[in-house]
């Protein structure tokens, strides 16, 4: 039993899946964070956002909605 949760410790295989799921968090997560940053970067304020005020605001009611 103890060889097995041993080798059960060692095992690394199905960890990439999980630590890309982890990296796509913290990008989500740090693109919601500096929204007006970016929005103000990229000149898309209140006079016509377009398809990225569109998907801000899509994703802020998303979040919001949680």
């Amino acid at each position: 039993m103890k060889q097995q949760f041993i080798a059960y410790l060692k095992d690394e295989s199905g960890q990439t899946s999980t630590e890309y799921i982890l990296l796509v968090a913290v990008a989500a997560a740090i693109v919601v964070k500096f929204k007006g940053v970016i929005i103000s970067k990229l000149g898309l304020g209140d006079e016509g956002g377009g398809v990225m005020g569109s998907v801000f605001d899509k994703v802020g009611t998303e979040i919001d909605s949680m």
